[in-house]
């Protein structure tokens, strides 16, 4: 995994994750990369120093949030864990279970595979992507 500092055209600074440098250039190509402030898809990487964390500092996390931005994810990202069930990959399914009435109307979240999802929204199940990861599968 690499992480990239990028810049949209309109000057809006944000960090991604993505699986190596061809996959953001792969991405990149496809538009899938786009700004989280204005949704501009002229992206472009910016000049990032490399993160080395001290040995004094190990036991701290990580990834603590900074900028507006993160806190506001790390505050929705607790919403969703406190006041929602983790389903994982049966999502699709369970969704689709409780639209159609065969299971409890409850709150809940997991992950689906692109076609899956298309199928739900396209059949009317009330669904909407998350900017997170599980957090077994964040690193």
């Amino acid at each position: 995994m690499i992480r990239y500092a990028l810049t949209c055209d309109r000057d809006h600074g944000f960090e991604s994750w993505f699986q190596s440098a061809e996959a953001f250039d792969r991405l990149r190509a496809a538009a899938l990369v786009r700004c989280p402030d204005c949704g501009s898809g002229e992206v472009t990487k910016s000049l990032m120093a490399p993160q080395v964390q001290a040995s004094r500092d190990r036991g701290q996390p990580l990834s603590v949030p900074v900028t507006e931005r993160e806190k506001a994810l790390a505050e929705l990202r607790k919403r969703v864990e406190e006041n929602s069930e983790y389903v994982g990959m049966s999502f699709a399914a369970e969704a689709r279970k409780i639209h159609d009435g065969d299971a409890p109307e409850r709150s809940i979240w997991g992950e689906a595979k692109p076609d899956e999802a298309r199928r739900l929204i396209e059949d009317g199940v009330p669904v909407a992507p998350l900017p997170f990861l599980p957090r077994n599968k964040a690193n």
